[in-house]
Formats: structure tokens, sequence, C-alpha cells
């Protein structure tokens, strides 16, 4: 009977050891969690149990990644209460409360819930959440508590970052104090319900960074903040609560944001490939967002120099402080507002809208109204619309000083400050005036029309007077000749020179745009206003008539939205000109290549301009009337629209190829060093695989922000694929990657350009994939074939170190541009 009894006590004691192994997840109220256990989400993403961070010897109860080393924590129960030893255990009470004790018994924390459960169980979940639940009930709304209302410094996949105005409870993010102390630190992260609701970043009580208030796609002062391939994102606003929430597109991402102990708000993402965290994106980028640099009135530009500005109508406080780069003390009004007499307004675009804290809004008040209502109050010193989504609607109304104003190259905002009658150079929305004010203003502006009118009428005559000059100094009786045999057989709208002189302002010097491999490129705008680039064939030109004509006729018919669009072409004279469709972004080479500008080319817009320009070429080499070889590309001939698309341009020493030709000879090579092929550049032999093979440089530019053609350095004398073929033989392609992109990198999407990149520079044609390849490989995931070695110069003296087959007595003439 005795061993019995001890059998019994042994099975017993066996089975409650193992109650918590068969469900590793959950802990009942006759269970508990000892220092060395722990329990583990379904699907074996997060695990809890006791630790100490960093050096420190004291103990926490916390949640982290179980499969990421070094352990990252991402919540912490008891960071204000820790245990000096390894006594501690997790326990839940019959009342549905977690609690972690001493081994003396004494509660160090607990849960603290209001709401009691008959048979409550505590669950780790797969998102991260710790649970207290009744039973087997899963519905959320139903927990009796969840950590996610309780956040430390990170915020998960799936949690709401917000208020919940019912109840008061206020989710947000407050630092460690250090790597080896989760005790809050100095600085957090919130909601800030003062005015219209915004995001504060706070060290103690003052404010560190104001991410802004929500426009309806995204805070006001984080532009860079945009669903994608990785994350999508959520706000909701409504009588109950509001929040903010993101979720992984691909759940096998890992992903946190983190409030860092130096106050830096940051999202990560793990990258296997490395085994480390990597930087996605921070919230702070520059000086610009350090909270109310440039004082009130002040606005901040991060590309000027000093950085901080007065609006217009305002001046420095203390001009000496100014002129110190002391600029915390603001501006003042030049001349002070006078509602009696008549305010108006200036508008502003593109910037990161005030501090809302003084502010008030109505929701359902369209931007004209708006307006009416500010100018009635002469308290009202701005207005803007407060959701900018389908054109803008709600009415957002500030009043006091302005502050915390920054500009932005891209997803700015438009707001209306109030300025003083005599302070308005141009206004969107003037005041009502009395009468009397109104009868002079009326006899003011005819006399000022008058005056303008005798201006205008001068100037017209003196720039006609220039056209005909200019008109002269263009005709040419000996080349009219040339002139018809030009215009003939092309099929395409002919501009004539009068209307591309008043389109570009006599071709002025404000209107180039740049210089093309034949000439200058202008901008200009028809009568009807459409936007045009003019490219001009110099006078030393080395394209001649038929390189025009078959630029013309080469392009003239396609249509592809990666393509630029052919307006029409101008022959007058000697003189020969296409026009093109505008594209405001430029070209490529002025981002990629440029260290201040390459920061607005992330890694999900690089990606979707390199599989742009992959649809543009396939449609030249397999989907269009006749097979096209560029034979020029590169990234000087990549057009970004406003939507940062790429456009393939420059068709002038484009070749067609018809029925079923493939190859072609030439002795006149023309092209870029640094883009040809080797054997076109020593064979004068291209082909569709001649525009792989630049097509593969542009991607490896791209991903690296470096060109080919000058690359240097310190450890070789290689170019660019010399570098990159380097790195990826020895597994180190992620060093290849620009820096200036790396916190929005999709490491598996970068490697697998690179590798494509690499596929398409190989020495030979035929190991090349056609463009129809590249697309369905930038579609897919599927294992890519090893690259083999491809051609390395050595730049800096322009000679092979590595030579491929041919010779260079076939060149007769080499256009390098």
């Amino acid at each position: 009977m005795d061993a019995l009894t001890t059998v019994v006590l042994i099975f017993s004691y066996v089975f409650s050891l193992l109650r918590i192994s068969t469900a590793v997840d959950t802990i009942t109220v006759n269970q508990h969690i000892r220092d060395g256990e722990t329990i583990t989400s379904a699907g074996g993403t997060f695990e809890l149990g006791f630790f100490s961070p960093g050096d420190s010897k004291n103990r926490y109860l916390g949640i982290w990644y179980k499969k990421v080393a070094p352990r990252t924590v991402v919540w912490v129960a008891n960071r204000e209460s820790p245990l000096t030893d390894s006594s501690g255990v997790l326990k839940v009470t019959q009342q549905g409360i977690l609690v972690v004790i001493n081994g003396t018994n004494g509660i160090l924390w607990n849960s603290n819930s209001s709401r009691s459960s008959l048979d409550p169980n505590a669950q780790l979940l797969e998102s991260g959440n710790l649970v207290v639940r009744n039973g087997n009930d899963s519905e959320p709304e139903n927990f009796l508590w969840q950590s996610f209302d309780y956040p430390c410094h990170t915020l998960l996949p799936g949690m709401k970052f917000g208020r919940n105005r019912v109840t008061g409870l206020d989710r947000y993010l407050s630092s460690w104090k250090s790597a080896d102390d989760p005790s809050k630190g100095n600085f957090t992260y919130g909601i800030d319900l003062s005015g219209f609701p915004q995001l504060f970043l706070r060290n103690g009580l003052s404010v560190k960074f104001r991410a802004g208030p929500w426009n309806g796609v995204r805070y006001s002062g984080i532009p860079q903040l945009t669903n994608n391939s990785v994350y999508t994102f959520d706000y909701v606003s409504n009588e109950k609560e509001i929040y903010f929430i993101y979720s992984l597109v691909n759940s096998s991402v890992i992903m946190r944001l983190e409030l860092t102990p130096d106050g830096y708000s940051r999202r990560f993402t793990w990258t296997d490939q490395k085994n480390e965290w990597i930087i996605y994106s921070n919230s702070q980028r520059d000086d610009c967002d350090n909270y109310a640099i440039c004082g009130v009135y002040g606005i901040c530009k991060i590309d000027e120099s000093p950085k901080c500005e007065c609006m217009k109508g305002f001046r420095p406080k203390f001009q000496s402080n100014w002129d110190m780069a002391d600029w915390s003390n603001g501006c003042i009004q030049s001349t002070p507002l006078d509602c009696q007499k008549g305010d108006g307004f200036v508008k502003y675009s593109g910037v990161k809208l005030p501090d809302t804290r003084n502010t008030s809004f109505n929701e359902s008040m369209n931007l004209k109204e708006c307006a009416s209502l500010c100018l009635r109050n002469c308290s009202c010193t701005a207005y803007a619309n407060s959701d900018i989504r389908g054109g803008g609607s709600g009415c957002l109304l500030w009043f006091g000083e302005l502050i915390d104003i920054r500009d932005f190259t891209r997803n700015g905002q438009e707001f209306y400050v109030r300025m003083a009658a005599s302070e308005l150079a141009s206004s969107s929305i003037k005041s009502s005036s009395k009468k009397k004010k109104e009868q002079v203003i009326v006899i003011s502006i005819s006399i000022t029309g008058i005056v303008l009118l005798s201006v205008v009428l001068t100037l017209y005559v003196l720039k006609k007077r220039k056209k005909q000059l200019k008109r002269k100094g263009y005709m040419d009786h000996n080349s009219r000749d040339e002139n018809n045999e030009g215009q003939a057989h092309l099929e395409l709208p002919l501009f004539d020179l009068d209307t591309l002189l008043n389109a570009t302002n006599n071709f002025s010097s404000y209107n180039k745009l740049g210089e093309g491999g034949f000439g200058p490129v202008y901008k200009g705008i028809l009568q009807e206003g459409q936007e045009i680039a003019v490219k001009m064939m110099s006078k030393t030109s080395r394209q001649g008539l038929k390189e025009f004509k078959n630029e013309v006729e080469s392009i003239a018919k396609l249509q592809h939205r990666n393509l630029v669009k052919l307006l029409g072409c101008c022959i007058h004279g000697r003189e020969r000109m296409l026009i093109y469709e505008y594209m405001p972004n430029k070209s490529l080479d002025f981002f990629i290549f440029d260290q201040m500008q390459s920061v607005v080319l992330d890694w999900p817009k690089r990606f979707l301009i390199i599989n742009g320009i992959t649809r543009g070429l396939l449609y030249l080499h397999q989907d269009s009337r006749l097979r096209i070889i560029h034979r020029d590309l590169k990234a000087e001939n990549i057009l970004l629209d406003n939507e940062m698309s790429p456009k393939i341009s420059d068709f002038g020493i484009a070749r067609c190829f018809g029925g079923n030709e493939t190859e072609a000879n030439t002795t006149r090579v023309a092209g870029t060093l640094g883009y040809m092929s080797p054997e076109y550049a020593s064979e004068g032999l291209y082909s569709t695989k001649s525009d792989v093979f630049s097509f593969g440089v542009l991607v490896l530019e791209i991903v690296s922000g470096k060109r080919n053609r000058g690359f240097n350095h310190p450890d070789h004398d290689l170019n660019l694929l010399g570098h990159a073929w380097t790195l990826f033989m020895a597994d180190r392609s992620s060093e290849f990657i620009d820096a200036s992109m790396g916190n929005s990198c999709i490491l598996s999407e970068v490697l697998r350009s690179i590798h494509l990149g690499l596929l398409c520079v190989q020495r030979f044609p035929d190991d090349r994939p056609s463009m129809h390849s590249v697309a369905l490989i930038l579609g897919s995931e599927g294992a890519l074939p090893r690259p083999k070695e491809p051609c390395f110069f050595i730049d800096r003296n322009m000679m092979q170190a590595n030579s491929f087959s041919g010779t260079q007595s076939t060149i007769t003439l080499l256009e390098a541009r």
C-alpha cells in the first residue's frame, strides 16, 4: 500500500510538471511559472519567463522573441519592481489576476483586473499578447486583461496605440532607462487629446518630437508613413476610442516599433541572413524634426542654410540671436494684424501642420466654410483641412501662435496663415471691407491696371520684335530642302517654331532642364497649359538628320506607360526639336547618385522603378510592332513622373529589328561607357542582350546608389560590377546595399535584385536572361542560377582587368557620353 501510494504521488507530481508542457502557451490557477520555466506561443514566435537584461543581475518577468538571439524583450511585467534573486513565480489567482511573487510570497506585480471569472487562465498568444480569459473564450472584447493594453517600450503588430475615451485607458510607449534597466525611462510616446489629437514624443514633460495630427492618410509629421508591401496600418477615431494600429502583410516578417532609451522611435525588422535587427524606418529623420527648433512662426527647411526662416510677413524676434543660429525665440509679425481693417491669408504648401493643441475642429465643414469661419474670428490665426482625402474635408482652426512647422519634399500639407492686408503680396482669400474702402480699392486697381497694360503692350512689342529677329536667325534659305526632306513621311504632329519659342520663353536659360546626349532640353508650357519638354539638337550635336528621324520613327508609334511619350517634333531649317511629355521629377540619376536626394527613393520605390524599366524594355524587345534595341539605357535616360514611375527616354541611337532578326553589327559604336555590353563595345555587335547588360548595370546602380563608371574602392581596382561580384561570391551582398535606404529594405528583394543584376551582366550574351525571363524572376521567389563572372574593368585607367573575346579593331567610332 505504501509502495502504491508512493507511485501515485510520483505520477501525480510528474503529471503536474507535464501540464504546462501539454499546454505550452497557457497556465491555469493550478499551475505557475517559476524562474527558469517558460511558456511559448502556439506558433513558437514568443516566449514568456523570467530574465535578466544586459549586464544586470535583477530578474524580471517578460515576453521575448523565442527564435531571435540575442534575446529581444518586447514587454516587462514588474519593470518597476525587480527581483534580486531567482525566487520569482507567476501565478493566476482564482479571481483571474496575474501576480508575480518573490520567495517570501510578497507581491511584486499584479495585473489588477477589475473583471472576475469562474475559470480564469492566462495564455500567451502568437501575436505576443499575454491575455487572461475565462475558460476557452478567445474573443478579445471578453478578455479579463491583456498585456497589449499596457505596452512598455515596444509596439507590436496588432497593438492599439492610443486611448479608450470611455475608460481613460492610455496605451502609450515608455522607454527603458537603459539596456540594463527596463524601468520607465525619460521618454514617452503617445496621443495627446488637447485640441486636435496628435502624437507627441516627450522627454519628461517637454516635447522632443511631434508626429502631428492624423490627416486621413498619415500623421502630418511622418510623410514617409505609407502602406507598403511589408505592413499596412489603420487609424480609428470615434466616440469610444482613438488609436493607430498596424499589421504585417507577410506573417513571416518579424517587425517591431521601439522607443529607444535615447528617445528615438524606430521600426526594426529581423533579417535571418545577417541574424540581426535592421532599422526599417525612423520617425525622426533630421534636425527639423526637433520640436519647435525655429520657434514660433518659424519654418524649418532642412536643405536650406540657415535651416530656419521666418514665415511670410514675419521677422526674427531677436535678429542678433538669429544671426548666431539661435532660432528658439522665433519670429514676430512685421505688421500687426488689424482685423477691423481687413486681414487675409497666405497659403503654405508641402509642410508639417503646426502644433494643434490650441485648435478647434469641425469635421463636417469644407475648406471654403473653414476660411470664412476663421476670417470672422479675429483670434483665428490659421486654418486647414483636417482630412486630406478626396480633395480635402473638415475644418481645423488655430488660435494663438503657430509653432513647430517644417518643410517637406513630399507628402506635406497645405494650410493658410492670417496676415495683415498690407503684407499680402498674394493671398488665397481676402476679407470683405467697408464700401468706402472698396471704392478706394477699385480706383487704385483701375489706375494700376492702366499702368500695367501700358507695360504689357510695350513688352509685347519688344518681344514680337525679338521673335522676328530670332526667327530670322534660325532660318537659313540654303537648308530649306533639308527642312522639307526632314518633315516628309513623319507620321507625327509638327510644331512650328513660334509655338515653341512662346512655350519656352525663347529657350530661356531659366527653362533649361539639362543637357542630353545630343543637345539641351527645355521646359515649356503650351498655350493650353500643357507642360512639355523640348529636346533641341545643338549645332555641334553628333546627331544628324538621320539620327533625328530615327528617334522620331522609333518612338512615334510606341505606346507604353513606361516609355516617355513623344508629342511631336519641329524641323525648321537646321533646327530640329523633339517635343516630349514633361517629367516633373527629372531623371533617375538625380536621385540615386546624390547623397541628399537618394533618401527620397526608399527600397519600395526603387523596386517599383526596376519593375517599371523591366516592363518598358520587355515591350520594346517583344511586344511592340518592331523589336527595338535601345542601345543607351542608363540612369540619365530613365525619367520619373509625378508618382516616381519610370519612363525610358532618348531613342536617338535605337535600332529596329524586323522579322527574325536578333543581332546586328555596326562600325559606329555609340553609347555610354559603363553601360555598354562587352560584345558591343569591342565588336560592334548589338542585340536585345546588349540592352539586358545595360539593364543589369542599372539595377546594380539602383541598389548600391553608386555609378559603375568611375567607381573606386580602397581594397581593389574593380568597377561596380566587379565589386558586386566579389561580395556575392563571399556571401556578403548585403554590404552592397545603399545605406540611405537601408531602413526600408526588404532584404530578400534586394538580394534577389543584386543576383538578377549579376545574371544580366554576365560576359557572354547567351548566358544573360531575356527581359521576359527578367520579368518572371522579379515576380517570383524561385531559385536562381549562379551567375557567371562578368567582365571586370579598371575604370581608373579605362583598361581591362579581365579581357573579353574579340578585338577593338572593329570600332571606328566610339561615342562615349
